[in-house]
Formats: C-alpha cells, sequence, structure tokens
C-alpha cells in the first residue's frame, strides 16, 4: 500500500496537481510516469473490495436523497453541485464529482479531505446539513473508492431487482412487514441491496417506513402502495389490510357457466368480486330498473330517458329488457353525437380560436367514424398519418392541437399510450422506464411535420437533444432508433402503437372507457401508465384490452360489456361496511353530468331550450363542435376549453362558480316559470300541483316521488290558495330538483 502511495503522490506532483487532488487518470504524463500510472492502475484493479461507482455509490446517492429533485438533483442542481436525478446517468455524475469544481471535490492524497465526504458528513458547511455518518458504511465506501482511485469502472449490469413482499395481504395491520430487496447482476451475482434501496410509500399517512430497518407498519386499513428504488429500477409493492375484520362472502363467478358472448361480463364480475372477498366488503344489491335506466341512457347517449322511454321499460317484463335497452342505445343517433363529444374532449378538437374551420371538419370526420363503427386503431392511424389542408382534412387537425413537436409528443403519448412522456424531457422519467432519448427520438419523428394549415412532411425537421446537445435521433418510445434513411417515421410509429402486441394502446382507450361508464379508472390517472401506478384490477384491464382488439377496436363492443356487467349495474347506496369503498366498484360511483350534458338535462326538464352563440334555437350542448362557442351556461357550469387534456380537471364538477349559479342564479331562475316553460305550460293546461310535482320528477329523475316527498308537496302546496302562490311554491318545487345531488349526478 505504501508502494501505491508513494507512486501516486509522484504522479500527481508530475502532474501539477500535488494541492488541488485532481484525478490523475485525465492528465497527460510523461512516458515514464505513463508506465508508472498504467501499473498503478493494475494494481489497483487486482485489490479486494473494489467499490464499483455505479453498482455502489449511485445508491448512497438515492438512498440519502442528495440525487433527489429537491437537492442536487434538481434541473439546476445545488450550490453548484448538480446531479443527474436518481442517478439516471451515472457517467455525468461522475463528471460533476470527480472533474467539475477544478476537481476540488475528490482528493486523492488525503481522501478523508475530499469534499465529496466532508460535505455530507457535516465536517464541513453543507447546506443539506448531516446526511452522513463519518465513521457509516456509505462514507466508509466512498472513502475507499477514492482511495482506490476513484475510478469510473462498472463491474456488472443490474439485470433486476428482486422485492419482497411485491404484494401481500395483511391480516393483522398492526404486525410490521420487513421489505427486502435483493438485485441480480450481468455476472450471476446476487447482492442483499435493502439497505440502500429507498421505499417510499404513496401515502405517507397510510404507511409508516423505518428507513434503517426498512420495516413497514400500516396506519389504516386498504390497499396501498410502496414504491422500491434501487438505481434505475422502480418496483411497486401492493399491500392490501381488508378494509373488515369478517370475511364476507360475495358469490364469485365461473367463466365455465356462460356461453362465450357472456365470458368478458363474467370475467368483470368475477375479477371485481376477487378483489372485494380479498378487501372483506360486502357488495351493495344491484340498481332498480329506474336508476339503471337513467345511469346507461345517460352513460351512452348523455339524454335523459323521456318520460315515454321510463313508462314502457318499467312495464317491460322481459327478462333480456337490459341487453335490448343497452343495444338499442348503442345504435342510437344520441349515442353517435355524446361519443363524438367524448373523443372530441380527448383529441382536444377546436381548443384553437384560430382553427375553428379546421375544427368543423375535424369534428364532423369523427362522428363519421363513430357512426360508422370505424375501428378505434384505424382512427388513430388516420390521424397519426394525416396530411393535407387541415380545412378540408378532418384528421389534419391532429397536428394543429398543440404548439411543436415535443409537445406533439407529449400529446400523443397522453393520448394512445395513456403515459406522461413529459416527464423525461429534461431527465429520465423517475418513475417509469422512459428516458430523454424516448422523449426527444419521439419529437424528432414529428418535428419533420409542417402544421400550417395545409399539413405536410417536410425534408428536413430537427429536434436537439439537450443532453448529448446534437439532433435527436427518430425512435419508437421504449422500442428502437429509427434508420437514419427514413424519411418519415410516422409509419413505423403508427404500426407499432397499433400493433396488437402493442402494452399501451389498448389498454389506454379501454380504461378510459372504464372510467367514462364507472366513474374511476382501473389506472387513475388515466393518462399515467407506469408500473409503479398499478392498476386495482389488473388482470380485469388485460382481459378488457385482449377483448377489445380481438373484435376489431370495437368501442360499442367493450361498451356493451361493461353496461351488462353485474358491477355496472350495482346500486350506488353503500352500505356501513363497504361506504369507505371509493376505487373497488362495492357500489357505484355516482358521477357528477358533464357540463354539456347537465346543460342540456336543465334544458329537457325546464322546457326552455339554451342559446349558444349563433347555433340555430334548439341546438344541443352535446353536439356543439367549438367548445369556445358563446354560453354563459356552459362557461358557469364549468366547461373544458380543451387547450389542455380535459380528463383531469375538477372544476367543472367542484367549481364555486357552478354551485352558486345552480343555488341562486339566473342559470335556472330566469327560466323556471318563463312564458313557454314546462311549468308555465303545465299549469296554463290546467293541471293539479300534485300531477306537476309527478310529471317534474318523472322527467328529471325517472321516477315517481316517493310516499314521504309526497307527503312533503301536500303539505307545502296550498290547494286553497291562489295560483300565484301555487307557482311560487311549484317553482321552489322545481329549483329543488335540478339543484339535487340526484339530478346533478348519474347514480
Amino acid at each position: 500500500m505504501k508502494a501505491i502511495q508513494s507512486t501516486l503522490i509522484t504522479l500527481t506532483l508530475a502532474a501539477g496537481l500535488f494541492l488541488c487532488g485532481h484525478v490523475y487518470q485525465n492528465t497527460s504524463f510523461a512516458n515514464n510516469d505513463q508506465a508508472n500510472f498504467a501499473a498503478l492502475k493494475q494494481d489497483i484493479s487486482k485489490s479486494p473490495k473494489r467499490v464499483d461507482f455505479e453498482n455502489d455509490l449511485i445508491p448512497i446517492f438515492t438512498k440519502f436523497g442528495c440525487n433527489a429533485g429537491a437537492c442536487h438533483g434538481s434541473a439546476a442542481g445545488r450550490g453548484e453541485f448538480k446531479l443527474s436525478l436518481f442517478g439516471g446517468n451515472p457517467q455525468a455524475d461522475y463528471e460533476a464529482i470527480v472533474r467539475q469544481l477544478a476537481g476540488r471535490r475528490i482528493n486523492l492524497m488525503h481522501p478523508e479531505q475530499s469534499l465529496v465526504i466532508l460535505k455530507p458528513t457535516a465536517q464541513t458547511s453543507h447546506g443539506g446539513g448531516q446526511v452522513l455518518h463519518e465513521n457509516g458504511e456509505a462514507a466508509q465506501l466512498l472513502h475507499r473508492w477514492i482511495q482506490q482511485g476513484a475510478l469510473y469502472e462498472t463491474l456488472r449490469q443490474l439485470e433486476r431487482v428482486e422485492i419482497s413482499p411485491q404484494k401481500q395481504v395483511v391480516t393483522n395491520p398492526a404486525n410490521p412487514i420487513q421489505l427486502s430487496a435483493n438485485a441480480h447482476f450481468s455476472d450471476g451475482t446476487t447482492k442483499d441491496v435493502t439497505r440502500w434501496t429507498v421505499f417510499t410509500p404513496e401515502d405517507t399517512s397510510a404507511i409508516e417506513i423505518d428507513t434503517a430497518t426498512a420495516v413497514a407498519k400500516l396506519n389504516r386499513r386498504g390497499r396501498h402502495i410502496i414504491l422500491a428504488r434501487y438505481l434505475t429500477e422502480v418496483v411497486p409493492i401492493e399491500l392490501i389490510a381488508p378494509l373488515n375484520e369478517t370475511p364476507i362472502e360475495n358469490n364469485e363467478k365461473s367463466d365455465e357457466t356462460h356461453t362465450s358472448s357472456e365470458a368478458v361480463e363474467t370475467s368483470i364480475d368475477s375479477e371485481v368480486l376477487k378483489l372485494l372477498s380479498t378487501l372483506r366488503l360486502p357488495v351493495s344489491p344491484a340498481a332498480d330498473d329506474v336508476t339503471f335506466l337513467r345511469r346507461v341512457t345517460l352513460d351512452l347517449t348523455g339524454h335523459l330517458p323521456t318520460p315515454d322511454t321510463v313508462t314502457s321499460f318499467l312495464t317491460n317484463s322481459n327478462t333480456d329488457k337490459r341487453k335490448a335497452l343497452v343495444d338499442t342505445l348503442l345504435q342510437s343517433d344520441e349515442f353517435n353525437e355524446y361519443w363524438t363529444l367524448q373523443l372530441a374532449k380527448l383529441l382536444r378538437i377546436g381548443g384553437k380560436d384560430r382553427n375553428t374551420q379546421g375544427a368543423f371538419v375535424y369534428h364532423k370526420w369523427l362522428s363519421e367514424q363513430i357512426r360508422e363503427g370505424v375501428g378505434y386503431d384505424q382512427m388513430a392511424r388516420s390521424v397519426i398519418l394525416a396530411t393535407g389542408d387541415s380545412h378540408e382534412v378532418g384528421p389534419a387537425n391532429f397536428y394543429r392541437t398543440v404548439d411543436g413537436p415535443r409537445e406533439q409528443a407529449e400529446f400523443m403519448s397522453e393520448l394512445f399510450m395513456g403515459a406522461r412522456l413529459r416527464c423525461a424531457n429534461c431527465h429520465n422519467h423517475p418513475l417509469d422506464k422512459w428516458t430523454q432519448d424516448d422523449y426527444h427520438g419521439l419529437a424528432a419523428i414529428f418535428a419533420k411535420i409542417e402544421s400550417d394549415q395545409i399539413v405536410k412532411v417536410k425534408q428536413s425537421g430537427e429536434i436537439i437533444h439537450p443532453a448529448t446537445r446534437e439532433k435527436a435521433v427518430p425512435r419508437i418510445p421504449g422500442s428502437q432508433f429509427l434508420p437514419t434513411n427514413v424519411a418519415d417515421g410516422r409509419l413505423e410509429l403508427v404500426d407499432w402503437l397499433t400493433n396488437s402486441d402493442n402494452p399501451y394502446f389498448a389498454k389506454a382507450i379501454v380504461n378510459r372507457l372504464w372510467k367514462a361508464m364507472m366513474g374511476r379508472g382501473l389506472v387513475e390517472p388515466v393518462d399515467d401508465f407506469r408500473s409503479t401506478n398499478p392498476a386495482t384490477h389488473p388482470e380485469l384491464l388485460t382481459t378488457l384490452a385482449t377483448d377489445f382488439v380481438e373484435h376489431g377496436y370495437d368501442l360499442r363492443h367493450t361498451l356493451r360489456r361493461i353496461a351488462l356487467s353485474e358491477a355496472y349495474a350495482r346500486s350506488s347506496n353503500a352500505l356501513p361496511q363497504n361506504r369507505a369503498d371509493d376505487r373497488f366498484y362495492s357500489h357505484a360511483l355516482q358521477k357528477p353530468l358533464a357540463p354539456e350534458v347537465l346543460a342540456d338535462a336543465i334544458s329537457d326538464v325546464l322546457g326552455v331550450p339554451d342559446i349558444y352563440g349563433d347555433e340555430p334555437e334548439g341546438t344541443r350542448a352535446v353536439s356543439l363542435f367549438n367548445p369556445n362557442t358563446e354560453s354563459d351556461a356552459l362557461d358557469i357550469l364549468g366547461r373544458c376549453s380543451r387547450e389542455t387534456s380535459c380528463e383531469n380537471s375538477t372544476e367543472a364538477t367542484d367549481g364555486l362558480q357552478r354551485k352558486l349559479h345552480l343555488f341562486n342564479g339566473d342559470l335556472l331562475n330566469a327560466r323556471i316559470s318563463i312564458n313557454g316553460s314546462r311549468l308555465d305550460k303545465l299549469m296554463s293546461d290546467g293541471k293539479s300541483p300534485m300531477e306537476i310535482v309527478n310529471e317534474f320528477y318523472l322527467t328529471a329523475l325517472c321516477r315517481q316521488p316517493t310516499d314521504k316527498e309526497q307527503q312533503f308537496w301536500k303539505q307545502h302546496i296550498n290547494i286553497d290558495a291562489s295560483a300565484n302562490s301555487q307557482r311560487a311554491v311549484l317553482e321552489d318545487m322545481v329549483w329543488s330538483l335540478l339543484t339535487c345531488n340526484e339530478f346533478v349526478n348519474n347514480n
């Protein structure tokens, strides 16, 4: 060892770096010194317990938060020291530690005096305080690495990390859960890396983790996720603590007892019931016919059932009447209109004022696709491969939705893959597999698209990769770089995207269909698919996606399967034992009506159509192609402008402005009893107060008032009072119906 130190001193003096401690491997030496250096490096390589920079040191920086976004892993770094986020770029980290700051972070002569040790151990001023103990294993590893020459060498490659437990049902939440991690490397070795693995609960109020011992403790029952991070691997751990102590007997269904046409509905129910049984959650009873009729009609058509439809359905004794109803709704013009709106929001049609004509032809094209039952894969191909005059070719407007190829890459990945590639713009995605190469490579494909009124492929177009400062190479995300001679990479992209084996495309749209019908996605948020955000029912999601592909990417087919499942048909009335369930479908979730649907429903009940810009009187809100059409009602109800995604906005359902206007604004009050309204006509026709009450209940809630409700209104409507006095009470009755939860939600 003394000989090594002597040689090291000689080499350092020869390089003129005796005091500042630069790393000798990057310094020019005389011929003799180069020979000495080579001999020294060979001696070091033979020394025991060599420290692997990538596999031994990067986990230290991650474990103690040094490369986290709140510290040196932020975009700008911290204290003039920048590390890659969570060690995504070890080579850049090595450069920052060893070569930047004139090499002062490393002292080869006196490793213990290296800033990379002095600062985290708080032996010198450090903004982050003490994060390492001077005599702890982490500091000693750093010391030994510097002592060995602070070399950048990777002795082996990480192949996978096994986390235990990966999924566990915890019958007694009071019992501690020991977490462990084992890394498997390319040289065949396995190493216990539990102490260097970061275990982070998604909900810190639900789970406590002792970082020193990797022991987890549940604070409450439910399904909880812990993210385990080692190097670039992030693995989710799923812990399920039954919500009730007593087991629940929910009858699970077997696929074997059903015909093939019912197999998917059965799979839906068996998977849902399986998890409910594990969670010990009982199911609420099935919804009655009235509730099912209103629910499925709103979900499939965006319309309230008419009173005649309600009466006809309730008097129908056919055991298959629900199937017949669903099939009728799926083939209706109202379905085409409403689901054109649903997909128009996904595609953000009309989000830009400057392209109203383009929005019109785009919306018209989309409506034709829905009406003709074109497969979703073909719709995707049409928009991704589109070129031409955007005022004449509807799909060409796909390239006028956002500004710039990077934004187009983000939009495309969120829409068709359900993946947030935008997180890989400045650094590799911290919670997913996506890299900067994926992000900028996808953007490079779109860089050749000219997105003026005439959408066309340019001969040139490039994106500069921020890490390399060179042109990004076009790339299929997570798959492959494209050959340099490919003139337009969109064909390769769409072939990959719509391939039946693609792991994202079918699942992304099926998940959105599920949310539209059930109120919550199997993956939530719906545009954030990643291994660290697992589906509540992963097998069910796979089954639905596979069935979707096998049936030609038919939207109607999957919607029908969901609508005819028992999970969909459950009552929204929660039981005491399942009241806390907001994601496992033991009871139906209340779904707030979309602004356009609610606006139309209000108009239908009042019998007074709203006016939308210059559109003809009687135009329905769900049929508007332009989300910026002038409308006070839609503004009040919180419509989405479509300039960004409409999927994660809470304004439409929780906006204070909406609630205030419903309670005391002209949205309702100015139309309830004006001339020609439903109330005005009924009173003019001489209908009795209770007849009017019954008709409004049937129109708004698709049911007759209960005995308690009938008694209430009889007590408040004085049949001997003047017409004006009765009108005032009836106006209050109408107002109360249009503001009650049962009306503004789809139960």
